[in-house]
Parts: C-alpha cells; sequence; structure tokens
C-alpha cells in the first residue's frame, strides 16, 4: 500500500486502531473466560505494573488518589493505554504499512506473555492462547476498518460514493465498538462466576468458642448518621493487597504447609482446619498506607483457628524467632513468634462477620493477628507457614523500604460532620473512632479552635483489640471552625501531634476538620 499524502485525515484511522486495540482486548477476556487456564492478560499487565511500583511512592499515590479504588483505576488505566497504543498503531498502519501496525499489535499481546511470569498463579504457556487470538482479532479488524477508509479516500478523488462509503465505515465501526465492549464485559463476568464462588457458598461454619465473652455495646452511639458501625460490613471493608484480582483457590485441593523450624512438617486441608476447634474474636486491622484519617481500617468479628494451636501441632524449634506467611500468590509476610504465643488472638482465620471469608479478603484461610499492620501480619489466600529466624528472611515489603516491625500506633478519626459539611448554630454532636490495638484506647479529646482540650464520651470497650467509638457534644457558634483530635492509650502515650507519613511504618498527626457554622 503507498503512503497516503499529508494531507490525509487521522481521524478514521486512529478510530481503526483503536477499535482494534478494543476487539484484540475483549477477545483476550472472552478467552481468559472461557478458558479457566488461561490468564487476563490485561489483569497481568497490571500485575506487573504493581509489582514494578512496590518499591517506589507509587503504591502510596495510589492509595492516596484511589483508595481501595486504585486496582480499579489500574485497570481501566492499562485498558485506556493499550486503546490509546491502537489509535498510534491505526495512524501508523494508514500513513506508513499495516505490516508496522500488526506487528506492534502483536508486540502488545507477547508483553502480556511475559506479564504473566509475575504471579505464580499465572501460567505463561496457556497465556499464548489468549495472546494469539487477541491479536488475530486486532490484525483482522484493523486490515478491515482501513481498507474501507482507502476506499473512502479513493472515492473523494473523483469516485462516486463518499458519503455511503463514511456511513459504512461509521456504522461497522459502531458494532465493533459494541462487540468488544460486550465480549470483554462477557468475558470478565465468566472469569468471576466460577466454581470457587459455589464451593464458597456451600460452606458450614462449625460453632465457635467466643474470646472475650461478649458484652453489651453502648446504644447511645447507634443513631449518629455517619459514624462508622462498630462492625465494618464485608462489602465496604477496605481491600489493599498486591494482588489485581483475587486468587480463585479451589478449595478441594488447597491445603496450607506449616514447616520450617518445626519438629514435623504439617500438611492442613480446608476440611482439616474446620474440624480444629473453632475461635471466634472481634478485632480491628489496618493498613500501614492509612492516611491520617483514612479509611483502610476496618473491625470485623473473625473465625478461626488459634494459630498457636497449628504452631503446636508442628512443633516449634526454640530458635525459630519469625513466623512468615505465604500466600497462594507468592506475597510473603512475617513477625516474631513470640507473638503467636502471648495470648492475643492471633487466628487462622476461616470467616469474617459470620460468613466464610469473602474471595477478596482472603478466602480460603488468611491470617489475622491483633496489633500488627497488615503488610508483616495478614497473609490472605494461606498457602504456607514457615518458621524461621528474624535475621534469615524479609517479608515483600521489607526491601521495598517499609520497616520489619509494624506494630499498629494510636490514632483517631473524625467521622462526623463529613468534610465540608455546613451546620447549624446551636447543638452539634461530633464523633468518631479511636484505635490502639493491643494496648486499647483510655481517652479521646477535642480541641476546637486551638481551645483547651476536652474529653469525648467513649462508647464501651469490648476488647484491647477493637476500636472505640467516640462522641462529643458541642455547642456550635457560627462562623468557620476548626476541629482536632487526639487518643491516649492505656499506657499512658497520647497519639503525636507532627505528622509522619506513612512510610515507613505507618502514618502519625493528629485529624482535623474545618467546619463552617451558620
Amino acid at each position: 500500500m503507498p503512503p497516503s499524502s499529508p494531507s490525509d485525515g487521522l481521524g478514521r484511522p486512529a478510530v481503526a486502531g483503536l477499535l482494534a486495540a478494543g476487539i484484540a482486548l475483549g477477545t483476550t477476556e472472552l478467552v481468559a473466560g472461557l478458558v479457566p487456564s488461561a490468564p487476563s492478560l490485561v489483569v497481568a499487565i497490571g500485575n506487573g505494573v504493581v509489582e514494578l511500583g512496590a518499591g517506589s511512592r507509587v503504591k502510596e499515590i495510589a492509595i492516596a488518589l484511589f483508595g481501595t479504588n486504585e486496582k480499579t483505576a489500574l485497570v481501566v488505566g492499562t485498558v485506556v493505554l493499550a486503546l490509546l497504543f491502537g489509535a498510534v498503531l491505526g495512524v501508523v498502519g494508514r500513513r506508513r504499512s499495516i505490516g508496522i501496525a500488526s506487528v506492534g499489535i502483536g508486540a502488545f499481546g507477547l508483553l502480556g506473555v511475559a506479564a504473566t511470569t509475575v504471579n505464580p498463579l499465572d501460567s505463561t504457556a496457556w497465556s499464548l492462547l489468549p495472546a494469539v487470538l487477541g491479536v488475530a482479532a486486532g490484525v483482522a479488524t484493523l486490515r478491515l476498518l482501513l481498507r474501507l477508509d482507502r476506499g473512502i479516500d479513493r472515492a473523494a478523488v473523483g469516485h462516486p460514493g463518499v458519503g455511503r462509503g463514511r456511513r459504512e465505515f461509521l456504522r461497522i465501526a459502531v458494532g465493533l465498538g459494541a462487540v468488544a465492549g460486550v465480549i470483554g464485559a462477557f468475558g470478565r463476568t465468566l472469569s468471576s462466576r466460577t466454581a470457587i464462588n459455589v464451593a464458597r457458598d456451600e460452606v458450614v461454619l462449625p460453632e465457635a468458642v467466643r474470646t472475650p465473652a461478649p458484652v453489651g455495646l453502648a446504644t447511645e452511639f447507634e443513631g449518629i448518621d455517619g459514624l462508622s458501625p462498630f462492625f465494618t460490613p464485608n462489602e465496604t471493608f477496605y481491600r489493599i493487597d498486591t494482588a489485581l484480582t483475587p486468587p480463585m483457590v479451589d478449595v478441594d485441593s488447597w491445603q496450607v504447609r506449616i514447616h520450617g523450624m518445626v519438629d514435623r512438617e504439617v500438611v492442613l486441608t480446608y476440611q482439616d482446619l474446620l474440624d480444629l476447634p473453632q475461635v471466634e474474636a472481634d478485632i480491628t486491622i489496618a493498613c500501614v498506607s492509612n492516611e491520617v484519617g483514612g479509611d483502610l481500617i476496618g473491625n470485623a468479628r473473625w473465625q478461626g483457628v488459634r494459630l498457636s494451636d497449628v504452631l503446636d501441632m508442628a512443633g516449634v524449634d526454640p530458635a525459630a524467632d519469625q513466623v512468615v506467611g505465604r500466600s497462594v500468590d507468592g506475597w510473603t509476610g512475617g513477625f516474631p513468634t513470640d507473638i503467636a504465643f502471648d495470648g492475643r488472638d492471633c487466628l487462622v482465620a476461616l470467616a469474617m462477620n459470620g460468613e466464610p471469608l469473602p474471595i477478596a479478603h482472603g478466602f480460603p484461610a488468611r491470617l489475622i493477628v491483633p496489633g500488627l499492620y497488615g503488610y508483616v501480619s495478614a497473609t490472605k489466600w494461606l498457602s504456607e507457614i514457615e518458621l524461621t529466624t528474624w535475621e534469615a528472611f524479609d517479608g515483600y515489603w521489607v526491601p521495598r523500604g517499609w520497616s520489619k516491625e509494624g506494630p499498629v500506633k494510636t490514632q483517631s478519626r473524625i467521622d462526623v460532620p463529613k468534610r465540608g459539611t455546613r451546620l447549624q448554630a446551636g447543638p452539634q454532636v461530633i464523633a468518631g473512632v479511636a484505635w490502639a490495638q493491643q494496648r486499647g484506647v483510655d481517652r479521646v479529646e477535642l480541641s476546637i479552635d486551638d481551645g483547651p482540650w476536652q474529653e469525648a464520651v467513649l462508647a464501651d470497650e469490648l476488647n484491647v483489640d477493637t476500636w472505640r467509638q467516640w462522641r462529643f457534644d458541642w455547642d456550635a457558634g457560627p462562623g468557620q471552625h476548626v476541629i482536632r483530635v487526639r487518643a491516649t492509650d492505656r499506657t499512658g502515650t497520647t497519639q503525636s501531634e507532627e505528622r509522619v507519613p506513612v512510610a515507613p511504618n505507618g502514618a502519625e498527626g493528629y485529624h482535623t476538620r474545618v467546619v463552617t457554622v451558620t
């Protein structure tokens, strides 16, 4: 094909390339949905980006911008970049060579195949199937649309039918765009509707012993609109991990291996764990990336097996001073062995708020360790528990610049009033939550407009590992006001006023809210 003249429009070629990329992506998603062994190349590329950004500020920036939607944003960003790349290839194919453009589409397919090597759960061999079919569909689409575009240009220099050709191009382009969207969405739907969901729904949880014994919770906090509920619902519980999409773990073949510095290696199936004595504990967990006042924290009722019971089955070498949890996707986190035996409710958790663990939160099993940030302790989709020494191994985030120990810091947050709220002068309620896992919250205080610290009313404490709701009745006067909050734990330590970033071991500072009263 001879090159086009410089005056040729680039709109239709760009649309042709964009649609070719869309058809290619949609085809790979459809194949991944139809063939369980074939990975999603979009997700594989996203996982590669996660891995590359893990040691930089990319993670912090992504969480700051998108919160728990960071993974959705990454998938959308990957798709958008692929479509833009396709648009460029469409212009190249029209003005230079369709062969070069076809090679570009193929190169993007190979990038997806290469990205599957990042995730141990992805099969690089099976990834060739969606890659080959996706590239073939994309190249065919690009050739079709560029042939139509050339026909329109020929008509423009003397042949009749220019308007008809443009309408045909538009009609086919719209149709192909719809096809790309439908097959892509259908493929993602097939991927999410798996036998794993069915197996999870069929789990019958055994009876569990509650620890500690339940007590009544304060009712004067129930009617405060906007205050975080004591138990965070599963569907709104924060999710921060390195898996772009949650691993789908087959419980029939899944097992957890306890090994390393132990007297005997132990392998437990899901049913083995269900058959062990069950405990139920209310525990607040938090992400180290939680900014001051952030929502990367939640409280749940967890059910499972005591980690100490599982470790006792293997017999821990006295010299083993680190417990390492390993996920099915290769992620690792480690914490001191003593913590598993010091009396806190460390669990191999199987359930969350009365139902089997949601897939996004670690089904079939995960670790829950009160008092430590999740990046060193809360291994989801658990596959191994290894006993080793503190010096012999660093968990996933430690070589990437984060602290090795990760104890949760004493913090507090204002939930009510919300940011930017305009209040009426007169009686108003300020309310929120405070936490100091393994120490307990002793008091919460507020300062308004840099005035004296005044003590808030605390809800009853369920245990030292859950957050406490608090409220403060305020006679609000007209004007703009600055509200600050701080918490003091049972050791007498008051949270620091100085602002500290999340890296390397958690944020510090007073949460502040500015409100206008009219």
